[in-house]
């Protein structure tokens, strides 16, 4: 319940600002991450506090999207709504740690649901107005406002490559702000605040947010499939430590191939060995549709964008001769 006031006194920067909670705050949860573990013979189970965050209503049909940095650690997990006291389980649908991002699902979600009202992200423009509501250190429904300092920033993430396109505000984003939403003007939705750049791990004006547009292609991949259908070419690749070893520079080293794959049908070669143990190197990848590859985060961003049976052409190094083929994508897990 909102106390009656006389709004003209407002600026309307203050009256957009109420306006954004007030339709918005309905559709943000607070997210309690628990570990369960099993006691033994004599000891009963044990359940503790694995972390906490902010999620927000993707559709009607009970879904919550967080980060995924924010379920990683539990095993149970349970939801609560603006003014309503009642804690809802959930269960984890799907993730994809490359881009931070999960799907929980409510077992008994309440009545009325509100779910968030989706943007886009692809023309934001340094100086928008950008909003957070979350819950930081667990004081929930917090809101904070800001401007967009930057697009298009690239954020190691915690799936261990960068993530792209990230959105750079001074919206203060504290522990627990993670998971919740990031929204424009108008209310929508335009991000995912996920990390802060700070040496005290407390807001410093610089924090960042999934795009929305990323979150839009990822998350009803995982609705239907429990997963992300991620495109490739059927290869592992030497890690940079040890490709060093070997003196090369350029270019992802391939390692092996799967046999099913379309890299091994196209005709790459991966490393082996010759009969008296001694180590070979095989092709080496030097750029995929033009664009060079140098680590494990170049494949998989050059890959990003495409689909399966996307047609690539790949460049590679076989024993000192450049050679190019084109290539079909497969259906494929990277981790």
């Amino acid at each position: 319940l909102y106390a009656s006031q006389d709004t003209s006194l407002f600026t309307e920067n203050e009256k957009n600002s109420i306006s954004i909670f007030r339709k918005t705050v309905n559709s943000v949860v607070n997210i309690s991450t628990l570990l369960r573990r099993r006691g033994g013979l004599f000891r009963a189970d044990m359940e503790m506090p694995a972390g906490a965050g902010s999620g927000f209503v993707w559709g009607n049909k009970g879904h919550i999207v967080t980060n995924f940095h924010v379920v990683k650690q539990g095993n149970r997990f349970t939801v609560s709504f603006h003014n309503d006291k009642k804690q809802y389980e959930a269960t984890v649908v799907g993730v994809e740690p490359n881009k931070d991002i999960a799907v929980l699902k409510l077992k008994n979600p309440p009545s009325k649901i509100s779910p968030i009202n989706i943007g886009i992200s692809k023309n934001l423009m340094v100086g928008q107005k950008a909003v957070a509501i979350g819950n930081p250190f667990g004081l929930d429904h917090t809101m904070t406002a800001g401007i967009i300092s930057a697009v298009g920033r690239k954020v190691k993430g915690i799936g261990g490559v960068k993530i792209h396109g990230m959105i750079q505000t001074d919206a203060a984003i504290n522990p627990g702000n993670s998971g919740g939403p990031l929204l424009n003007s108008q209310g929508a939705l335009i991000g995912m605040n996920t990390q802060i750049l700070s040496g005290s791990g407390t807001s410093s004006g610089v924090g960042f947010a999934v795009p929305i547009d990323t979150i839009s292609r990822i998350v009803p991949q995982i609705i239907k499939y429990g997963k992300v259908i991620r495109p490739g070419l059927g290869i592992g690749i030497l890690p940079d430590h040890a490709k060093r070893r070997f003196g090369i520079r350029k270019g992802v080293v391939i390692s092996y191939i799967d046999e099913n794959g379309s890299a091994a049908k196209a005709g790459l070669i991966g490393m082996g060995q010759d009969q008296w143990g001694r180590i070979f190197l095989g092709d080496i990848i030097l750029k995929i549709n033009g664009k060079e590859v140098n680590s494990y985060d170049d494949i998989y961003h050059a890959l990003d964008k495409y689909k399966i049976d996307d047609i690539v052409k790949v460049e590679y190094l076989r024993k000192e001769t450049i050679k190019t083929l084109k290539d079909k994508l497969i259906e494929i897990n990277y981790r």
